[in-house]
């Protein structure tokens, strides 16, 4: 996560379960190239898909377009927790447009999951095909979960 974030390239994607620190690692990532002047992008894939939505309201002040453009060519795009976002048709083709665009162009990208299970298979493919070619690296945190433990291991335990 630290090489990536002196100089991201390619995709890095992460894996694990709920709390085991993916979320914190892209953020990290995320600020460091945000302390370094570079445009990035954060956002929790669900609500990536709301806010494209939102631009086929006729209050929005942004088209879906316009949208949709800063979204796939933003240089550093976090996308976190994927795989969590509903299944319809119109949200896999709009997944796998962006995936696609930003493996064809090669930007850096960061990915959180919690399950591959839960992704669809096109968009598995890319990610996969970002590390087959080398342009890619995953990291699965097989680890205890973090949330809700202190340094000390008693946050969260009731005191009297």
């Amino acid at each position: 996560a630290r090489r990536f974030a002196a100089d991201p390239s390619g995709w890095f994607v992460m894996s694990g379960g709920f709390g085991v620190g993916k979320t914190h690692l892209a953020a990290a990532i995320a600020n460091a190239q945000h302390l370094n002047g570079q445009p990035v992008l954060f956002i929790v894939v669900p609500d990536l898909l709301d806010h494209l939505r939102a631009t086929y309201s006729p209050t929005s002040n942004v088209s879906y377009d316009k949208r949709f453009e800063h979204i796939k060519r933003v240089p550093l795009l976090v996308l976190d927790d994927l795989g969590t976002q509903s299944a319809t048709p119109w949200a896999r083709e709009k997944l796998f447009q962006l995936f696609n665009y930003r493996y064809m162009a090669q930007l850096p990208t960061v990915i959180t999951l919690n399950d591959f299970e839960a992704v669809e298979n096109r968009l598995l493919e890319r990610m996969m095909e970002m590390k087959a070619v080398g342009m890619g690296s995953m990291l699965d945190l097989s680890v205890p979960p973090f949330r809700g433990r202190g340094a000390a291991g008693d946050r969260g335990r009731r005191r009297n």
